[in-house]
C-alpha cells in the first residue's frame, strides 16, 4: 500500500499543507494516524476523488476496454465467444487482472484468490471485503473449478500432495506473480511448513495449458492448473480442491449488452453441456450475485 505523508498528499492533490489538515481536522478526506503522524493511502485518495467527481447532465462515466482481464479460463474463453458477448479475455493472472480492472483497463475481471493461512477459503470475497477501492462493483458467480496437480500419465513420480513434490525434489512449473494457481501452491507450501525455496521450481507458465505442454515435453514433473486442462493435454489429474472463479465487474456495466449478453448465455443448456463436456466444472454458481459493494 502506498502512503502519502501531509506534504506529499497535498502535492498530489495540489493543494496547501494547511488546507489538508484543515480537511483532516473537518473528517472530509481519508487518512490514518500512525505514531502521531497523518498518513494517505494513495488508494483512498483515488477512490475519494472518483467517487466526488460531478458530471455534466448527460455526460456518461468513461467506458473501459471490452476485455476480461485476470485468469485463464477454456470456459471463459468459450463462453465469451459462443455468447456473442463481444468481449475479449486476457490471461494474466488473478491480482493482475484485479488491478487492470480497477485501472478501468477492462471491463471485467476473471478471478481465484486463494488465502495464505486457508487454500480452501472463500478469498475472493474476503479480497474484496478488505479493500476501499472497488466502489460500484459487483461480483457475480461463473462457475466452481477443480485444481489440483498435474503429472505425467500413471503418475511416474508418484505424486499426491505438496509434501510429495517436496520430498521427491519434483520439478514444478511456477505461475506468475498473484496468479490463483500461484496463491494456491504458496498456502499449501504455508500448511506444509515450506517455502518457495523449498522446491524444485521448473519453468514459469502462464496459464494452464502452458504447464501441460512443460510437462508433456520433459520440463516439469508437476504443476498446478484445472482438471478441465489435464483432460485436454491427456495428462494425469490429482485433485487438491474445487474453487469459486468468479466475474468481478462494475453495476454500470453489468447492465450493458455485452455482459448481458454472457449472463444470458451462463443460463442456456450448451452452457452447461459445455462445462460436462471439459470436467471439473460445477456451473451451478453462474448469474449468482456473490458479492456487492
Amino acid at each position: 500500500m502506498q502512503l502519502f505523508t501531509t506534504s506529499e498528499a497535498a502535492q498530489y492533490l495540489r493543494l496547501k499543507e494547511r488546507k489538508i489538515y484543515e480537511m483532516v481536522a473537518e473528517g472530509t478526506i481519508p487518512c490514518t494516524k500512525v505514531t502521531g503522524r497523518w498518513l494517505f493511502p494513495k488508494a483512498e485518495l483515488d477512490h475519494w476523488l472518483a467517487s466526488s467527481v460531478q458530471r455534466p447532465q448527460g455526460l456518461s462515466h468513461p467506458q473501459p476496454a471490452p476485455i476480461v482481464a485476470g485468469s485463464h479460463d477454456p470456459l471463459l474463453e468459450w463462453a465469451l465467444r459462443e455468447s456473442g458477448s463481444g468481449l475479449a479475455s486476457l490471461a494474466v493472472g488473478s491480482e493482475a487482472g484485479l488491478h487492470r480492472f480497477l485501472a478501468g483497463e477492462a471491463v471485467a475481471a476473471g478471478m481465484h484468490l486463494h488465502a495464505l493461512d486457508d487454500p480452501e477459503a472463500d478469498a475472493n470475497v474476503a479480497t474484496l471485503k478488505a479493500r476501499s477501492d472497488v466502489g460500484d462493483a459487483v461480483l457475480i458467480g461463473f462457475c466452481r473449478r477443480e485444481q489440483g496437480f498435474l503429472v505425467k500419465t500413471g503418475n511416474p513420480v508418484r505424486i499426491g500432495t505438496i509434501e510429495d513434490v517436496l520430498e521427491r525434489h519434483a520439478r514444478i512449473c511456477m505461475r506468475p506473480k498473484g496468479a490463483g494457481a500461484q496463491l494456491l501452491l504458496l498456502a499449501l507450501l504455508n500448511r506444509a511448513g515450506a517455502t518457495l525455496d523449498a522446491l524444485q521450481a521448473g519453468p514459469v507458465c502462464p496459464t494452464g495449458p502452458d504447464i501441460a505442454q512443460a510437462i508433456r515435453a520433459g520440463r516439469a514433473d508437476v504443476g498446478i492448473a484445472t482438471r478441465s486442462v489435464a483432460s485436454a493435454a491427456g495428462l494425469d489429474f490429482v485433485p487438491i480442491v474445487w474453487e469459486p472463479f468468479d466475474l468481478l465487474m462494475r453495476q454500470r456495466d453489468f447492465f450493458r449488452p455485452p455482459l448481458q449478453a454472457l449472463m444470458r448465455f451462463l443460463r442456456s443448456d450448451d452452457f452447461v453441456a459445455r462445462a460436462r463436456e471439459l470436467g471439473g466444472f460445477d456451473v451451478a454458481p453462474a448469474g449468482i450475485v456473490r458479492f456487492v459493494n
